[in-house]
This record gives structure tokens, sequence and C-alpha cells, in this order.
């Protein structure tokens, strides 16, 4: 079935790079696009349906490495002091005894809220993240084979795979901090993700490919990062690893193997070009570590790695990449991801060239172009999908588009800056996926918003009311989240 989707702007890629086209229009072909030009250029193609967006801009879908899948705990922790926040975390004594706050049919009507956000946020692409602390350890087959069918129903493009780990991060009866592990615990958590694995094989839907999921790189021993890294060398899957990401993850593995987080990752074997790693932020350009250069950034460059750059909850947990530009001067491929709620990568867009407008102390230094790229082609990149992250004949049908004609996204300058600086990818009004169409006009088929919207708020009063469970001082939930004002 051909499609042609018009709109007053395209952003289309003449195979160097991506260009804006006015009045544009795209052709699809079942999951492929067969062309991309002026709306006059094409309009004389026949087609079996017709979508004319009108004041919009037309992009390559938008791919989300770092993409919630969970009901959002930021809104709850990325407030709190010290104090507090040393209750977010397992107890020493919640450990002994964990618990799954929600059961098998309850995770999977958190699964169908944060994907069905992804699709309205215009991410056509996606690998998940989800917080275990409300997990009795991590994610299991099972999670991720009822994730697989509740993308599949939605018609997204997963990378999908159970998250797995050895340890756990826990607050002791004092306060300190440190990691408790269950070797066992992570082998049949590896166990799990090879036999998804296998699973996604058998699917045989192009939606849903296999990767392996590690948690946060202090909660795996070095030898079950050996293991995934054979793992993944046997079967040819990409490795998604938490790392680089704080100062008490590189405080806790310099003290226990006397090794930088990098140097452990090196040892281990994964250092390749399929290895993606969000956050990649404390290495040693970062002022909290040596705040100079010698060399890290050039190690992940050198191997391919990609990293997965997370503006806006970077700002929110008060991080920063030092900096974007350096990373990409240096050729690391950077792709982007959302970690947190809302899914909204054009707002992460935003922060990201603020902060590095910031930085430079030059507001032609926003690296506006290059954030796209990480978006579009570099997420393609990391993911060995050429056929992403670009309008172009023969790749890939995957588009995501935005409104440019509300009255409060005000006047239109160049497509992208306007979309970024006065909209948000709450202005999407399509996503399409291998040539379907997932959402249009904030709509999905069979997804009732206003129910789905109920469940979720109730899902995140149960998770909320289980913290003062793990808490190691037991604090009450209104204790531990106070509101911004006291309330009467």
């Amino acid at each position: 079935m051909k499609t042609l989707v018009t709109a007053s702007w395209v952003i289309a890629h003449d195979g160097r790079s991506h260009v804006e086209i006015p009045d544009g229009a795209v052709l699809t072909d079942g999951d492929t696009i067969v062309d991309v030009g002026a709306r006059a250029e094409l309009d004389h193609h026949q087609a079996d349906e017709r979508i004319d967006l009108g004041d919009a801009v037309i992009t390559p879908g938008l791919i989300d490495l770092d993409a919630l899948t969970d009901i959002d705990h930021l809104i709850l922790d990325s407030w709190a002091s010290p104090d507090l926040s040393s209750g977010f975390t397992w107890s020493t004594e919640y450990f002994a005894a964990p618990r799954a706050v929600f059961d098998d049919a309850q995770r999977r009507t958190v699964r169908e809220y944060a994907l069905t956000q992804l699709a309205l946020h215009g991410v056509t692409s996606y690998m998940p993240i989800a917080s275990e602390v409300h997990s009795d350890w991590a994610e299991t087959y099972e999670d991720s084979v009822a994730m697989a069918e509740v993308s599949a129903k939605l018609g997204l493009r997963a990378f999908l795979g159970p998250s797995f780990r050895s340890g756990v991060n826990v607050i002791g009866a004092g306060g300190r901090r440190t990691v408790a592990f269950d070797e066992e615990a992570g082998r049949r958590g590896l166990a799990d993700a090879l036999r998804f694995l296998d699973h996604s094989t058998r699917l045989a839907d192009p939606l849903v490919t296999g990767v392996l999921l590690p948690c946060r790189i202090e909660t795996l021993t070095p030898g079950l990062l050996r293991d995934v890294a054979e793992a993944a060398h046997e079967r040819g899957v990409l490795v998604r690893l938490h790392a680089l990401q704080g100062m008490s993850e590189r405080d806790f593995i310099q003290h226990t193997y006397r090794r930088t987080p990098l140097q452990l990752i090196a040892e281990s074997g994964l250092l390749s070009d399929r290895l993606i790693v969000p956050h990649g932020v404390v290495l040693d350009v970062h002022p909290e570590v040596l705040g100079n250069d010698t060399g890290d950034v050039a190690v992940l460059a050198g191997a391919g790695v990609s990293i997965v750059h997370c503006p806006l909850t970077n700002a929110r947990y008060a991080h920063n990449l030092h900096t974007f530009g350096g990373y990409r001067a240096q050729g690391v491929n950077l792709c982007l991801g959302t970690d947190s709620f809302p899914p909204d990568l054009i707002r992460g867009i935003d922060v990201g060239t603020q902060v590095a407008k910031i930085q430079a102390g030059d507001l032609g230094r926003s690296h506006l172009a290059g954030y796209f790229e990480a978006l579009w082609t570099g997420g393609a990149t990391a993911l060995h999908r050429p056929d992403l992250g670009r309008l172009a004949a023969g790749a890939t049908a995957d588009l995501a588009a935005f409104a440019l004609d509300d009255f409060c996204m005000g006047v239109t300058e160049d497509p992208l800056r306007t979309l970024v600086l006065n909209g948000s990818a709450r202005d999407a009004v399509l996503t399409m996926v291998a040539g379907r169409v997932v959402m249009r006009d904030g709509s999905i088929p069979g997804v009732d918003l206003p129910a789905l919207r109920r469940a979720g708020q109730q899902l995140f009063d149960v998770m909320r009311a289980a913290y003062p469970e793990r808490d190691h001082r037991h604090r009450t939930a209104d204790e531990l989240f106070p509101p911004v004002f006291p309330r009467r």
C-alpha cells in the first residue's frame, strides 16, 4: 500500500546530511520510503492513502535508547535532600526479604501506559529502562515477553531484553551506601536474558529485536560482565550497560576492584561498537574526576561505543556531559534517551542545547544540528540500523510529525528551531512505524487513554505508598515526599 504524507516541512536526508524541504512530501510503499521531496514533485504519484498534516514538520521517527517503560519515579526523587534521598534506596533489612510491589497484570499495565506515552511523543524505536526499586530483584523473561506483546500491539519498534543484576544498592542502618550481592540471582538473570534472545528469534517479528540489558555497572560482578561480553560476542547482539553515570558508582568500583568503571568495562571484553552506554558522564574530563582529558573519551571513540545522552534527566539530577561538543569532536557516537518522564526528546534537546551554550559561553555553540543528528542517525548507528533515522528513498518508513500551527507555538522561523524553542514532543501529530500509522492527532487505535491514565495514577499511588517499607528509617511517604508548600 502506497501512502503520501505531506506537510509544510520535511526533514529529508540527501546522502550526506539532513536537509529541510519546504512544502514537502514522503511517499511510502509498505514499510519502505519510496521517495522524499517537494510536494509538487511527488504529487503525481498514485497513492492508496494521502495524509496531509498541514502546517507541520515531518521528521525521521524519534529513537529513544533509554526509554522509560515504567511509572516514573523522578517526580518523587529528583527534589530530595541527601537525608531524604537515603530513603529511596533499599535498606539492608529489605534486601533480606524483598517483594514485588506490582503483580504481573499490574506490570503489564505499567508497560502499556509507558509505551503509549512513547507513541504519543513521536518515538518509533526504543530500548526500555524501568526502575528495579519496586521489583523483588530485576526483570524476568516473562516481563520481556509481555512487553514484546504490548509493543507489537501498539506497533512500535522495540529492542528488548530483561534487565538483570548481581547486586543492588542498599543503605545500612547507619545510612552508609553500599552494594549487596546475590550472585546466583545475577546468573539466573543472564539465563533469562539469553532465553529471551531465543524467544525474539522465534518471533521473527521485524519490530522486536532481542538485546542484552544488564543493570548499572556497580550492581554487576566482574564475572557477570565477562559472561555478558562472551554471550554478546557469540550471539552478535547489542549490549546496553548503564555506566560512567555517577561519582558513587566510580567510588564503589575503585574501592572494590581497584579499577575505574571504564577499565572494568575494557577488561570484561565489552568495549566494541555493539556497546551502548547511558550516560557516559563520569570520565576523566568530568570536573569531579580530573577535569582534563587524559584519554578516556578517545578510548570510547576508538572502540566505537555509543553514548546515550539524556540531557533532560541529567539536568533534573544535576549532572552534565562534559561536553556534548567535545565528545563529538573526538568521534564518539552520541545518541539520545529520555530515561524518565516525560519521554520528550524535543524538551531534552532544548535543555541540552541551552546547557551547551552555558558551558561554551557562546550562543553559536548550541550544537542544535548535532543534537538532531544524535537523535536520528546517532541512534541508528548505535542500533546498527542504517535504514533508520533518515527520510530517504530505500530507508525504513519510520516517521514522526509535529504540528507548528498551534497559536501557542508562536511564529515559525526554522521549523526545528521553532519546535525546540517553542514546542515539545507533545506537539506530535503522527507516529508511523514501518509504514503503519501508530498514532494520529493524539489517538492510538485500541487504546482508551482516559482509562489508561486512571490506571497509571492508581499504580503510581501504589508505588509511592511502598517506599516506607524500603526506607532504612521507615519514614512515611508524606515525610519522604513533602509537598512544595504545606498542605491544609
